[in-house]
């Protein structure tokens, strides 16, 4: 089974912890060993692991991304103008795939799952699979 969850950016750029939303997908299907795919349909967000305890640690991570791939620049040739959010969303990947052990995420202590927003505020939605031993 394959859960579609939905969602609504709010900011041009923003990462949302969706961890929880994650593992009730696990609870609801009652996984207790296997995988869980987290993958986002969408060419201008991208889904991500990366410390979920310090708001500081997002901030860092989109500034950088702005710093690298700024909004405007000259040589960007794509007619929607987005070209930044392209590129941002490439670099952080579509998907993740995560163990699952004893019905929870095996994530480490600090990790969080980031649904990754480069171009919004949209409504968006991510697909998540989970694969039972």
């Amino acid at each position: 089974m394959v859960h579609q969850i939905k969602l609504t950016t709010v900011k041009h750029e923003q990462m949302i912890d969706i961890t929880a939303q994650i593992q009730e997908a696990i609870n609801r299907e009652k996984a207790t060993e296997g995988m869980v795919l987290v993958y986002c349909p969408h060419t201008t967000a991208g889904i991500t692991i990366n410390e979920n305890a310090d708001p500081d640690v997002v901030h860092d991570l989109l500034m950088r991304l702005d710093e690298l791939y700024p909004w405007k620049h000259p040589g960007y040739r794509h007619g929607e103008g987005n070209s930044a959010s392209h590129l941002k969303a490439s670099t952080i990947g579509a998907s993740q795939l995560v163990p699952v052990a004893a019905g929870a995420l095996l994530l480490g202590t600090w990790q969080g799952i980031y649904f990754c927003e480069f171009d919004g505020p949209r409504q968006r939605s991510f697909y998540v699979k989970i694969q039972k031993d």
